[in-house]
């Protein structure tokens, strides 16, 4: 006959016993979260960058014109996801979280999105290109200090924003006439380097589709051509720019500098 291991037995019978005690506690907190009324409703907005395009009145003011009711309620009437989803949908949120604690405080954990680029179409038509390469509209509390680019951009936004320009590009019918994605990676480029971000303000697409950069000092524009080689391209404006033009006047001598040829930077100047 086999020999019972007691021990083994009695730690067995004491964790269900744990077990089960945890189980009718935990049902019993979540029975009396339900009843909790939230009395305080918190905000954090997170900014990956300057930009400020949201505070924490707006977010109150969203709700209220959402007739979200959230402060004097109990929890088991606040839908948490519900919440979640609606900020996510907000055009200037990136993501957004929503939680509560046994105290009554309803938090609310905000980060905005990010403008990398502003496009202007040729209608005049205004709007941004994110850090998440998704269209993104003008706010009007705040306006993002960040690369322009206009010319020959026909895009709109009602019929990009919905898209990533990631899509846009991989999309038969949209990238036969789409710059964005080619405007989005020269402006991405341009940010990550802090000498070509105070160098370059303005890109421009010219009546051949070809991308042309504008500088903050002297009066040259710069033909850059399509988005391929891009490290090649601006590596042979830097050094132009170093050694090319470090005489006195040398900033006013040209209307032209001509970055589309491989290994070569062909100048025109100013007649």
């Amino acid at each position: 006959m086999k020999k019972i291991n007691y021990r083994k037995f009695f730690v067995s019978v004491l964790w269900i016993i744990v077990i089960a005690g945890l189980t009718v506690c935990l049902g019993f907190v979540s029975k009396r979260e339900k009843h909790i009324v939230a009395k305080k409703l918190n905000v954090s907005i997170h900014n990956n960058d300057e930009n400020y395009f949201l505070t924490e009145r707006d977010i109150h003011a969203y709700f209220d014109e959402r007739r979200d009711l959230i402060v004097s309620n109990e929890y088991k009437n606040i839908d948490v996801p519900m919440l979640e989803k609606a900020l996510n949908a907000h055009p200037v949120i990136e993501n957004a979280e929503v939680s509560y604690d046994l105290l009554g405080n309803i938090k609310v954990d905000v980060t905005q999105r990010t403008p990398v680029v502003r496009i202007i179409n040729k209608d005049g038509e205004s709007y941004y290109i994110d850090s998440q390469s998704k269209p993104m509209p003008l706010n009007d509390n705040y306006t993002a200090r960040v690369l322009v680019a206009n010319g020959e951009i026909f895009e709109p936004y009602a019929r990009r924003f919905q898209f990533t320009v990631n899509q846009i590009k991989k999309n038969k019918l949209f990238s036969e006439v789409s710059l964005l994605d080619d405007i989005l990676d020269v402006a991405t480029y341009i940010n990550k380097d802090s000498s070509l971000t105070t160098l370059i303000q303005q890109i421009y697409i010219n009546k051949d589709k070809e991308i042309e950069l504008f500088p903050a000092i002297g009066n040259h524009r710069i033909v850059f051509g399509d988005a391929q080689n891009l490290n090649e391209k601006f590596n042979k404006l830097k050094l132009f720019y170093t050694e090319g033009l470090n005489k006195s006047d040398a900033w006013t001598k040209y209307a032209i500098i001509n970055l589309k040829y491989k290994n070569l930077v062909v100048c025109t100047k100013i007649k």
